[in-house]
């Protein structure tokens, strides 16, 4: 009863988001994170962080605003609220195409120019890697070239701004109908499946989880934090939630991390068409900085 009455107090109409508050928090997001928080995504935002309040149990968001402002706040609420406000839709093997293109075209390529995974481990980063499925799927893929290939050698960064995602990421533990799109030969290789308790779900294979090293990471940054050159980039549905300046800034930060004729694969939706970035389309949604 205590939560019903909670939450018609947070609902009511003199206790909504405000568009003072809302758009307070737009623009902090906005300049802090890059994210766009246009007028037509209040109630999104609202809705959301009706579950911080309820778990902060206040009883409206001019308390919570003032709260997350609050010096105690930036160091608390922060990571919470930016858990909150960031999508996250990930799976094993989306948009599939992009691994074909990877094992067939640029890691020959990628060898034979700089002889990345044999002289050197070949570094991959998956931007913007949500719960897992994406690195641990590049670790599958690259996993099976290794074992035709001799000698190949690879390692993978996978960031993301949400802790929370990233606690999911780091267990490698999933329902098993998330590993549904993964080939059954794939599953027996590289999936455990779970006993008693545990019936139902599925941990990735030590040895890949071993080749995943996740951190977190805001784009806003401006080194990102690291020094690192990237064979492969995977930055898949992560610039449609930049505004073009944005996109072009950060596309541009992505290339001082890639080598010369290295791989920045981007979601099916994402474009760079008009941006003065150092990259050439090579496929669809497939670009590669020059040599």
């Amino acid at each position: 009863m205590e939560n019903n009455c909670n939450q018609q107090n947070i609902t009511n109409k003199n206790a909504g988001l405000s568009d003072r508050e809302f758009n307070r928090m737009s623009e902090f997001i906005h300049t802090q994170y890059g994210i766009k928080m246009p007028p037509a995504k209040k109630t999104m935002l609202e809705a959301r962080l009706l579950k911080r309040l309820r778990s902060l149990n206040m009883r409206s968001f001019t308390q919570y605003c003032d709260y997350l402002f609050s010096p105690e706040g930036m160091e608390k609420e922060l990571v919470h609220m930016i858990d909150m406000v960031t999508t996250n839709k990930t799976d094993f093997f989306r948009e599939p195409t992009h691994f074909h293109y990877l094992v067939r075209t640029a890691l020959p390529e990628l060898i034979r120019i700089a002889d990345s995974g044999l002289n050197k481990t070949l570094m991959a980063w998956s931007a913007g890697c949500s719960t897992g499925e994406e690195p641990y799927t590049l670790a599958i893929v690259l996993s099976e070239f290794a074992q035709q290939c001799p000698g190949f050698h690879f390692s993978i960064l996978a960031t993301d701004i949400s802790t929370r995602v990233l606690d999911k990421a780091k267990t490698g533990i999933y329902d098993q109908e998330r590993v549904e799109p993964v080939p059954m030969d794939l599953k027996r290789r590289y999936f455990l499946k779970g006993k008693n308790s545990q019936a139902g779900l599925v941990r990735m294979a030590p040895e890949l989880r071993e080749a995943v090293r996740f951190r977190r990471l805001n784009f806003m940054q401006d080194d990102f934090g690291f020094r690192e050159k990237m064979d492969v980039i995977f930055c898949r549905n992560v610039i449609i939630y930049f505004d073009r300046p944005t996109q072009e800034m950060l596309i541009n930060r992505f290339c001082r991390h890639l080598i010369p004729g290295g791989y920045m694969f981007l979601g099916h939706s994402e474009t760079l068409h008009g941006l003065d970035i150092p990259l050439v389309p090579t496929a669809p949604t497939i670009y590669r900085k020059p040599l």
